[in-house]
């Protein structure tokens, strides 16, 4: 796991406003709570269209609209916001979708190079132009580490030497498929690899392994097979770190697999109890994988 920033202990809370940029889901929350608890003034900078309108309504905020990168800075400049933390669901838009701000104008022609590739890349050069502005970005692990999948089960069920086999090959292809900027998933049964996360996400890739499944194109036994899911190696770390969810064991669960393996501290959870309450009602297991996750794959 990437060395955290050693800046934000050396911070005091009390010394400016913690600026949260917020989208959907959950999480953004959890995470405004946290640095809540541990002293920050928090203020959310929803954007328009992903954030929950009713929960934003109950921290101080300010709507920003995809695009209005100058918004956001006059707005948290104005606050006295350094420290700048990136949270919640944003679907990947095109840039001819974004409304942009005079400010997002002149950064237009940097903001096609980096839409030309992956989402780290696209994303790492967003946090660089953060802090080209003056801003540090912190990842939301550095505020909430309590986020992070702990090491071990999280309900009552391990994995089976199989399903280590196949957890271990996961998190090797994975690591290769890295320098590509591809997904930050994959689905393997019997050493074989059966989905690869891209562009559609966790959830579509799941959804495509039940589908799979119904045109016979699978035909490994229900409870078989691994989700696998883990940063890629050389992801920045503060950004966009994979996920799980009760919608993860729900797809999980529909899509026939055995259970679900993550690299410890490095996978953010939404609702643990939740998750794990939910994966021992469907007899599969959920665990974080500490050390080296590819040796022997």
């Amino acid at each position: 796991m990437a060395a955290v920033d050693d800046r934000r202990t050396k911070l005091n809370p009390d010394e400016s406003p913690l600026a949260i940029i917020c989208g959907g889901g959950s999480l953004p929350f959890a995470v405004a709570d946290a640095a809540r608890r541990a002293g920050w003034t928090v203020i959310l900078f929803a954007i328009e269209g992903w954030a929950d309108t009713a929960a934003v309504a109950r921290y101080q905020h300010h709507w920003v609209g995809l695009g209005q990168f100058g918004r956001f800075r006059r707005l948290a400049r104005a606050a006295g916001c350094r420290e700048v933390v990136c949270i919640g669901t944003v679907l990947r838009p095109s840039v001819s979708t974004l409304r942009p701000d005079w400010a997002t104008v002149r950064l237009l022609p940097r903001l096609y190079r980096l839409f030309r590739g992956g989402d780290d890349h696209l994303l790492s050069g967003l946090g660089r132009i953060f802090e080209e502005h003056g801003f540090h970005l912190l990842g939301a692990h550095e505020i909430a580490p309590d986020i992070l999948v702990p090491a071990g089960a999280l309900g009552r069920r391990e994995p089976s030497e199989r399903d280590r086999e196949d957890i271990a090959r996961g998190f090797a292809l994975i690591a290769a498929m890295g320098p590509f900027d591809v997904g930050q998933a994959a689905v393997i049964a019997d050493r074989r690899v059966l989905a690869v996360e891209a562009a559609e996400g966790t959830d579509a890739m799941l959804e495509r392994i039940g589908e799979l499944r119904r045109l016979g194109r699978i035909r490994s036994p229900a409870g078989v097979g691994v989700l696998v899911k883990a940063p890629k190696p050389e992801q920045d770390r503060r950004l966009d770190l994979p996920s799980i969810g009760p919608t993860t064991i729900e797809r999980t669960v529909a899509a026939g697999l055995g259970g679900v393996a993550v690299r410890a501290g490095e996978v953010i959870i939404v609702q643990p109890v939740a998750v794990a309450a939910a994966a021992d009602q469907a007899g599969i297991f959920v665990v974080g994988v500490a050390g080296d996750p590819v040796a022997g794959a």
